[in-house]
């Protein structure tokens, strides 16, 4: 019997274009929602349990985690579930579950007032990175080099007002080459990765990095199925340094992961294979 998907996402855009694709040369059709239009009643939800599994593919972290909440509710299959969708979307939470599964990553220090997080910059060292707890394509990403700068971007944090701008998430600067690592997790097999290559030092491709094929070693499989594992496993995306002494450390994993450039890079049929992955669910 043919399976009943939907797709809730927020935009189509070329990743949710070849997932459709993939569905439809797998046999099944997805119904789309755009989660800008959605009405969700709680307490009656049957219309959602005709469906065998929802893929989520929310640009907004907050709705994406509040669409499969609700799903939870409903006892709907959900691809990624709302705990994989916490624990990668805040940093912290990452860091901590990393930490707690001895997967290798970056020395991180927290701190809640500009005070101390101008002491935890000092404690850190210069140059270092200051992050926000949420967020993706390298927004809000803060190179801080010296004195000066620390105490110009926390007081603008400080200035800012919402919550999260006040916690301050301080990240060693690695040491990497001029690139680094995004490899693909779906369940326990890491399908791909591709090296993200930048004259800048944040390499994001969304930010103007190259896109290239980065061979699959055993170490880079091991430490990506850990890190995927640790966050709660489905489909997900590990973004690695390579620290010239540490080896490599895991930096972020994303959960909507985008693939639209490590396609033509890899040569490998991402959106088809989380499509079997998905209906083997």
């Amino acid at each position: 019997m043919q399976k009943r998907v939907a797709l809730i996402c927020s935009l189509i855009r070329p990743e949710e274009k070849q997932l459709i694709e993939a569905f439809s040369r797998a046999g099944t059709t997805v119904e789309t929602y755009d989660d800008r239009e959605q009405i969700f009643d709680i307490a009656h939800l049957d219309s959602w349990r005709t469906y065998d599994v929802i893929v989520e593919r929310c640009v907004s972290q907050s709705r994406a985690q509040y669409v499969q909440r609700i799903m939870r509710l409903a006892g709907v299959k959900t691809v990624n579930n709302f705990e994989v969708i916490e624990n990668c979307g805040d940093k912290f939470i990452t860091s901590q579950l990393l930490i707690q599964h001895a997967v290798p990553t970056t020395r991180i220090m927290m701190a809640f007032t500009p005070e101390s997080a101008l002491k935890a910059i000092e404690a850190m060292g210069y140059p270092c990175v200051l992050k926000p707890v949420v967020g993706s394509w390298g927004r809000g990403v803060v190179r801080v080099n010296d004195r000066d700068a620390a105490e110009a971007v926390v007081n603008l944090r400080d200035e800012l007002g919402g919550y999260q701008q006040h916690i301050y998430y301080i990240q060693e600067m690695v040491r990497k080459p001029q690139r680094d690592i995004r490899s693909f997790v779906i369940g326990d097999t890491c399908i791909g990765a591709i090296y993200r290559t930048s004259d800048h030092w944040i390499t994001n491709t969304h930010l103007g990095g190259k896109a290239s094929n980065c061979p699959v070693t055993n170490e880079l499989g091991r430490i990506s199925v850990a890190a995927a594992n640790a966050v709660g496993g489905g489909i997900v995306a590990v973004d690695l340094f390579e620290d010239p002494d540490r080896g490599l450390l895991v930096n972020e994993i994303n959960h909507t992961m985008e693939f639209r450039n490590s396609v033509p890079a890899t040569g490998i049929d991402i959106p088809g294979l989380m499509v079997d992955w998905i209906l083997q669910q």
